[in-house]
């Protein structure tokens, strides 16, 4: 649906992206006589078509989870299940996303970045396809499971095919692109939750029908690969790239944590505590959705923003202002307009915390890392969106009396500190090391 726009995109993006892939032993002989004519060149033309490819299947993929959060969780509310059960259910998604990503950087570097991405998309489009054919807690939480599996692959695929082809000074636009469109899908996903009502098979269909259709396209583009300048042959050298990124950029890991945290919890913990102060399903989504497209309208100038003042300066700004909306969401439950006007600008503010996480990890790594330091990313988001929906859940049902936002509140608060106390340092240690 947002292949039309390939000619307004390309007024955003740059006609070329720099490739920095070398030759690797694993390519096959048609990739590495194409890339000693990359080389000869200096660059690799990735135009606009093809960009446009990437981020339309990413925002698809966005249209799914932003559908399935909010819709699985009104579903088994309405059946009576608990809260902490439902919440439960929801980690099925992070849980493929910690399974498969000690073993996804092997099949990336041999095979390249399209094939990749044609797994993670086939799996995701068989498993909403499969919703409808049993209702069951555990069955659902397996097809979750494996569409955590296809959305990672996807997703660690084009953004490190998109942070390894762009120049540091369009880095953060780039990777902002790639969150607006993945905004838009999310933004749009919980709009088909009242089609519930209608029936319940109905919006899982029309979700596995998008990603079907988007899918395709990715079969016409070129392949690449990234990087080839380490040994990816066993587990424990996976193990030691995790550990020598860590080093690097550790704190460029907590604003996916936070994310993370954020998007699930409010995806899927919201809706039920939204129903139990007595919100309908229509201002539950309007909700949601005012905060994905505070998101979508702010992300670019942020990555903007981001690539002229740094991304720890711009970090620590919006995690300010986002613990500020969501205190002040907290004292105006009973105020739909105020809330949607906080959730709003919160999204504004920290709807761009995943993106700029992966900007300013690009920043801290050697470029050899990128994919090691992409699938840490997608780790911690995995890891704070396990944590939210079981911890907002419990939260929900034991302390009735404490505003849901608070949680949030205080979670981006104390990010932000560390942030604020270790970020710097953090900042002169990577070019400490890189001047030496």
């Amino acid at each position: 649906m947002f292949f039309s726009f390939d000619r307004k995109i390309s007024s955003f993006i740059s006609k070329k992206i720099y490739c920095n892939t070398v030759h690797s032993p694993l390519t096959s002989f048609r990739e590495t006589k194409y890339r000693q004519q990359c080389k000869k060149q200096g660059s690799i033309i990735m135009n606009s078509k093809k960009f446009a490819v990437l981020i339309s299947i990413v925002s698809i993929s966005g249209f799914s989870q932003g559908m399935l959060l909010p819709l699985i969780a009104v579903i088994f509310e309405n059946d009576g299940l608990s809260s902490s059960l439902n919440g439960l259910n929801a980690v099925g998604l992070y849980m493929g996303i910690l399974l498969i990503s000690p073993f996804m950087e092997y099949p990336l570097r041999k095979y390249g970045y399209k094939p990749v991405i044609v797994f993670g998309g086939l799996v995701v489009i068989l498993s909403l396809a499969l919703f409808p054919l049993w209702k069951s807690f555990w069955f659902w939480f397996l097809l979750r499971l494996f569409i955590g599996i296809g959305d990672h692959s996807l997703h660690f695929a084009t953004q490190t095919w998109i942070t390894t082809a762009s120049p540091i000074e369009k880095r953060g636009r780039n990777i902002s692109l790639y969150g607006v469109f993945f905004g838009i899908g999310f933004a749009v996903g919980p709009l088909l939750t009242p089609l519930v009502k209608v029936n319940e098979s109905l919006p899982f269909i029309l979700s596995s029908i998008m990603c079907f259709i988007a899918w395709i396209f990715i079969l016409w583009i070129k392949n690449d690969f990234p990087e080839q300048t380490v040994e990816t042959n066993s587990f424990l050298d996976t193990m030691k790239r995790f550990s020598s990124a860590m080093k690097y950029a550790w704190i460029a890991f907590l604003p996916p944590l936070a994310y993370g945290f954020l998007e699930s919890s409010l995806n899927s913990s919201f809706p039920v505590y939204g129903l139990r102060i007595d919100l309908s399903v229509v201002q539950i989504s309007l909700l949601l959705t005012a905060f994905s497209i505070g998101a979508i309208v702010f992300q670019l100038p942020l990555g903007m923003i981001s690539d002229k003042f740094g991304r720890r300066r711009t970090l620590i700004t919006i995690l300010i202002i986002g613990t500020t909306c969501f205190s002040f969401a907290s004292i105006l439950e009973a105020y739909l307009i105020g809330l949607i006007i906080c959730l709003f600008l919160a999204g504004m503010a920290v709807g761009s915390t995943f993106s700029l996480g992966i900007s300013y990890m690009t920043d801290l790594v050697p470029t050899n890392l990128l994919p090691t330091g992409n699938l840490l990313c997608g780790m911690a988001f995995s890891v704070g969106s396990l944590i939210g929906p079981y911890l907002g859940g419990v939260f929900i049902q034991y302390f009735q009396h404490i505003s849901y936002f608070i949680v949030i509140a205080a979670i981006l608060f104390v990010v932000c500190s560390i942030i604020f106390i270790f970020g710097k340092k953090e900042s002169r240690n990577h070019y400490l090391t890189e001047a030496k």
